[in-house]
């Protein structure tokens, strides 16, 4: 039973979306976009809890880890337990910000895990051959062009690539046993292959700690009266800016100019890069 008149609140870090890949029209979930919500929802509330709602596909490994990072400093300064919620995915990146949550949970058909690290591209060459055209490339420093994909993979740009990716997957697996711990159950050879799987087998492994949604978890930890409070994140990308009396103006001769239709264009390009992400899980 809450003992004072007021009911409790909790705050909530809904982190949804793609991670560090931001386009003109939508802006990224990265720690420059998350730092002031974060701090709010540590500042929120006497309650020594914040609830983070993540339903993140991954992106960005160093936005992944800086995100992580301040939400574990916060914890710690503000001595405030954090926990998770997984909602449709937490993968890949989306499970490096769950496990700054000193509890995780997730929904029966959540999808958690993928913790490895992925790079992908197309190549070309064939088709510009076809097309009969010729790729220039001037360099200062001959590894400054690799992985062109209008130029044959080479090996020892495969090999390079590799590496990189070892390096930035003993990070991921650093964070995760380092967080987990003796949670962790099965060989790490599975834990950390990349696979993914629902809520249930993610228990089972030690990646989650139970089956639940963020308003039941809170209502069992505080009572029935307890408000979840949505910390409300920054909006900065175009369509947000259009809104914005004092620059529709400039908007309009940014359209007039073909600037609008450029930045249209790479947010497609984006929302193909960002839907591929989510098709990689079922969604």
């Amino acid at each position: 039973m809450w003992p004072f008149s007021s009911p409790p609140k909790i705050p909530v870090l809904r982190l949804s979306g793609p991670i560090g890949m931001a386009s003109p029209l939508r802006p990224s979930m990265s720690l420059a976009t998350l730092a002031g919500p974060i701090e709010r929802a540590f500042n929120y509330s006497k309650l020594p809890a914040v609830a983070v709602v993540i339903n993140s596909p991954g992106g960005s490994p160093t936005q992944s880890n800086l995100i992580f990072k301040r939400l574990r400093q916060l914890s710690e300064e503000k001595k405030k337990k954090v926990y998770v919620f997984c909602e449709d995915v937490a993968a890949s990146g989306g499970y490096f910000l769950a496990v700054a949550g000193d509890e995780i949970y997730a929904d029966d058909s959540s999808i958690v895990g993928s913790i490895g690290v992925i790079a992908a591209s197309f190549g070309f060459v064939e088709a510009l051959n076809k097309l009969g055209i010729e790729r220039r490339v001037y360099t200062a420093g001959e590894n400054k062009s690799i992985l062109d994909p209008f130029k044959p993979a080479q090996e020892v740009d495969i090999e390079r690539l590799k590496s990189i990716q070892l390096d930035i997957h003993e990070v991921f697996k650093g964070v995760v046993r380092s967080r987990r711990g003796d949670k962790l159950k099965g060989p790490e050879s599975e834990l950390f292959s990349g696979a993914f799987w629902v809520a249930g087998k993610a228990q089972e492994l030690g990646l989650i700690d139970g089956i639940t949604d963020v308003r039941t978890k809170m209502r069992e930890l505080f009572g029935d009266k307890v408000v979840l409070h949505n910390i409300k994140l920054q909006s900065g990308g175009l369509l947000s800016r259009l809104r914005r009396p004092s620059l529709q103006a400039s908007a309009l001769d940014d359209a007039a100019s073909g600037g609008l239709r450029l930045e249209f264009a790479e947010d497609l390009v984006s929302t193909v890069e960002k839907r591929m992400l989510w098709q990689r899980y079922g969604l």
